[in-house]
């Protein structure tokens, strides 16, 4: 029995250490797990000899710096991890193991009326599927990780108030998917799980404090603070979309009158140029039509981009984020819509923190809330588990 402080304690903690760093980061070479974990190099390659040996983690041969080394990842036989997210019309799915590899992904469209229980039917034949075709068993499942567009109370895990999937609201996204699935389910809104994407495999790699701002059908923010997803009390963090821009502007859906989202959400971005461009206008093709030169589409792309930067010259002087990510349709626009973002913040942000700022698109597009959905899991899955031996192989199987 080990008790606090023995030596066989402390081995024990320094082992979930080295597993703990190497599955948030995917994989590591020896001295950067000395750096991550403060253990001397000695000690790690004890460490790892000892996991490896196990069959926790597997190393290969690589270079760093043009210098030979040893690269660390958690096996692929530990287990995988599952991420699902619904959008306003589609439904993503990916498979990914331990040392953050996509094993399978696809996305189908679903009608934005659907109701709860038929998305949530969708999603678990989807899982089913996906998994089947990588010919791993259900029973390696370790956890799932879901994305809902719309805020999740911390309290009930319900979800809370959204025009994106109206009649969704109230449900309990976590006990829905989990009943039918058989495994622990981890949820949050897409914003943050864009954000947690960002940060494992896109633009937000190496970087501690961030901001992902998505602009669809709403506009949102996930806040990245010192490498951890900060969602406030209420989980509601990150509403960037309520920011006041104009008192006497168009109610939003909040009730409030000129809130960011009026200005630049797809429903009045799209009304600004329907009558030239027709009813079909979708943001994607949009930002298509600005990327070939067209006029109004250009101007719209810039004017919500000077929107956008207000909020984030906010976020700058609230937070001091060391980048911004854009992330939806409106990051393909590229400059078209950055400069103008950059131009807003230089102009209403505190000169210093502006001048730290860096302003970026999304590197994964849509796929960023879903990546996020597999981090969310790898974020939070305990490291005892691994260690134990007791992996998921003795998890419940789907039924």
């Amino acid at each position: 029995m080990e008790t606090p402080g023995s030596q066989s304690s402390l081995h024990r903690a320094n082992l979930e250490r080295v597993v703990r760093a190497v599955r948030l980061e995917g994989s590591l070479t020896q001295a950067e797990i000395a750096r991550t974990t403060g253990l001397s190099p000695a000690t790690v390659s004890n460490i790892v000899r000892e996991l490896k040996d196990g069959g926790t983690v597997q190393v290969t041969n690589t270079s760093a710096g043009g210098r030979r080394a040893r690269s660390v990842s958690l096996s692929g036989d530990a287990g995988i991890v599952v991420g699902v997210d619904f959008g306003h019309t589609h439904l993503r799915v990916a498979i990914g193991n331990l040392a953050h590899q996509v094993l399978a992904e696809e996305a189908e469209p679903m009608d934005v009326d659907a109701s709860a229980e038929q998305g949530f039917d969708r999603a678990e034949q989807l899982v089913k599927r996906l998994i089947e075709s990588t010919g791993l068993s259900a029973g390696k499942v370790m956890g799932v990780g879901l994305g809902v567009p719309g805020p999740i109370d911390v309290e009930t895990g319900a979800l809370g108030s959204t025009a994106i999937l109206p009649g969704w609201t109230g449900t309990n996204p976590r006990e829905e998917l989990a009943e039918r699935l058989g495994v622990d389910v981890s949820v949050d809104n897409d914003a943050n799980l864009g954000a947690l994407g960002e940060l494992v495999w896109g633009s937000g790699r190496g970087v501690k404090d961030l901001a992902y701002i998505k602009v669809a059908s709403g506009v949102g923010a996930g806040l990245v603070i010192n490498g951890q997803i900060y969602r406030g009390p209420g989980g509601t963090a990150g509403e960037i979309g309520h920011i006041t821009l104009d008192e006497s502007g168009p109610v939003c859906r909040c009730g409030n009158r000129g809130c960011l989202e009026t200005f630049t959400a797809a429903a009045h971005v799209l009304g600004l140029l329907r009558s030239s461009h027709g009813a079909g206008l979708t943001m994607e093709r949009m930002v298509q039509l600005a990327r070939e030169g067209d006029p109004g589409c250009r101007r719209v792309v810039a004017d919500v981009g000077r929107h956008i930067g207000r909020g984030v010259a906010n976020l700058c002087n609230l937070l001091n984020p060391s980048r911004v990510v854009l992330g939806g349709d409106l990051a393909e626009a590229g400059e078209l819509v950055l400069l103008p973002i950059r131009d807003s913040v230089a102009r209403y942000a505190i000169p210093s923190a502006a001048r730290r700022l860096s302003v970026a698109p999304g590197a994964l597009g849509g796929r960023a809330e879903v990546l996020g959905a597999l981090a969310l899991v790898l974020n939070e899955m305990g490291d005892s588990t691994l260690l134990d031996g007791s992996t998921a192989s003795n998890a419940p199987a789907f039924t």
